[in-house]
């Protein structure tokens, strides 16, 4: 028996010895910030030196966390701040009205709407910042979603969605270095998973300490939808125009609305907790390179400033009339000279902008005159690579008088425009050499220049363009009548072809909205043309044509 006892007090004394090494190796999360991250001495050194017990004892000290391990552990424990009761109202709110406004309904408003409302349990946090790039940046995400409402064509929304979600998260998380913007949708995943332990201690907090209070918020909303029901209903009975501002109440859609309400309410938890503890690798950067050599750097640079000049001065003769002599020699039409060009500038213009980062890195600055020199050896190559960029959208130009305008060539030429615009940003940042705001900045040309796709309604744009242009090739009325609803107001406005102008009209289909949740400015303004016209069909509808 006695044995027994000693043996089960040496376990007990092992499990409390292996505690302490396990308190030990974890880094201190105790001291906090007031926003809720944790301070820089939380993530650089573990907490004090192992226990006495250790040294000789037979039990093997663990090896120091790692970086990567102190950095996770640190926001991790983000969780552990309390959740306020106002974030968990505005969180249940959102899915609410997530699963109202976006099941059952097309893309418009409604959708618009979520996109702002899922800002409420963060925007108190992002105030506290007084950072006014995190609040220009999360102002541009939410003017790029609510593209929603305003255009009907789906490509146009699906790109705006996507920069709008990523400058939300560079937004909400405050990162400002370029692995922290590259890595921002890695940052949402790690975040929604750390929101949700956050909100259920929320939620199990707030049911044991107000239990009563809960009952009666409940009683009182039951009530509510269950008076907003019954009154509803009778009204809608009555008349049909405010039949229609109602919301639809169909059983086949109540699985899809709690399922899209409760991934709103996660979207909004996670953005006020992100907010709340942003990860502690929101300014991380990369790890400094010793500067190369001033010979072995300026070489390859100084090499391709050459090439690139002697390509932009081609290019400058050719506008100035070069062109004919280049044609006449090469045997091309203006239309192939552009085709056969554009696509290998595009990518010239993307690996400078690589060799320009690389560069910069490496680039000899130890004295003023290495500095001068490394700002005139990448300016050099930043303002060639913008003679590229004419260059290109010239060509551009060409092949659209050639073909017409489509689509897939709108979106490369906002393409070299958003790059052309970050080679100046790039030339801002060498004067001084400092770059810290450059990543966000980028990311805000990005959102930019998305933004200014949506206005500029590109799909109207192509109507109007290959209708009035003189073409080398048929005008493809296919094209045309496959476009979104944005297109329908430029069918209306087609002059010199009333063929073409009718059978367009005749075969645009766009659905009217049913109410609140699903209009768009868009379609609002095609169901308009069309209610004033009255097509028919023409030659041009004919598969011959």
């Amino acid at each position: 028996m006695e044995g027994l006892v000693a043996t089960a007090h040496n376990v007990h004394r092992t499990l409390a010895q292996v505690a302490d090494v396990q308190r030990w190796a974890m880094p201190s999360v105790s001291s906090m910030s007031d926003s809720g991250a944790p301070t820089p001495s939380d993530t650089t050194a573990l907490p004090g030196p192992p226990p006495s017990w250790v040294a000789g004892r037979g039990v093997p000290v663990p090896r120091e966390a790692g970086r990567l391990a102190r950095v996770l552990v640190a926001f991790w424990a983000g969780r552990r701040q309390p959740v306020a009761t106002s974030t968990l109202v505005l969180c249940a709110v959102v899915g609410v009205l997530g699963g109202v406004l976006l099941v059952g309904h097309r893309p418009g408003l409604g959708a618009a709407l979520i996109g702002l409302v899922v800002w409420a349990a963060a925007a108190p946090a992002l105030f506290r910042r007084r950072d006014v790039n995190d609040l220009v940046t999360a102002a541009l995400s939410i003017a790029l979603f609510a593209v929603v409402a305003v255009r009907d064509a789906g490509w146009v929304v699906v790109l705006c969605a996507l920069v709008a979600a990523w400058t939300g998260v560079v937004a909400v998380t405050s990162a400002r270095s370029a692995p922290a913007a590259v890595l921002a949708p890695l940052t949402w995943a790690a975040g929604t998973v750390r929101a949700m332990p956050w909100v259920a201690k929320g939620v199990e907090t707030l049911s044991g300490s107000r239990r009563g209070q809960l009952l009666v918020a409940l009683r009182s909303v039951a009530i509510t939808v269950g008076l907003l029901l019954v009154f509803g209903f009778l009204f809608a009975s009555s008349d049909r125009v405010f039949a229609r501002l109602m919301p639809r109440v169909d059983a086949e859609l109540v699985p899809g609305q709690v399922v899209v309400g409760v991934l709103a309410a996660v979207v909004a938890a996670a953005l006020a907790h992100l907010a709340l503890a942003p990860p502690s690798w929101s300014d991380a950067r990369l790890a400094p390179r010793p500067a190369a050599k001033r010979g072995e750097w300026l070489l390859p640079v100084l090499a391709l400033d050459t090439l690139v000049l002697l390509f932009v001065l081609v290019q400058v003769g050719a506008l100035l009339g070069g062109h004919r002599h280049v044609l006449e020699t090469e045997g091309l039409t203006y239309a192939e000279y552009a085709r056969e060009g554009f696509a290998q500038l595009v990518a010239v213009t993307v690996l400078t902008l690589v060799v320009v980062a690389v560069a910069a890195r490496r680039a000899p600055r130890e004295t003023p005159r290495d500095l001068l020199m490394s700002r005139l050896a990448l300016g050099t190559l930043c303002v060639g690579t913008l003679g590229v960029v004419a260059s290109a959208l010239r060509r551009m130009d060409l092949y659209v008088e050639a073909f017409g305008l489509t689509r897939l060539r709108i979106v490369v030429s906002v393409t070299e425009i958003a790059l052309a615009a970050i080679f100046v940003l790039l030339l801002v940042a060498g004067v001084r050499w400092r770059g810290a705001w450059l990543p966000r900045a980028v990311l805000q040309v990005v959102g930019v220049a998305m933004l200014g796709l949506a206005l500029v309604n590109p799909d109207a744009q192509i109507v109007r363009h290959n209708t009035t242009a003189d073409l080398e090739s048929t005008l493809d009325a296919d094209y045309l009548a496959g476009l979104s609803a944005d297109a329908v107001p430029a069918f209306d406005q087609i002059e010199g072809e009333p063929a073409l102008r009718r059978c367009l009209l005749a075969t645009a289909a766009v659905a009217t909205s049913t109410g609140i949740a699903d209009w768009n400015l868009g379609r609002e303004r095609a169901a308009q043309v069309l209610a004033t016209e009255q097509p028919d069909s023409d030659r041009w509808c004919t598969s011959d044509r």
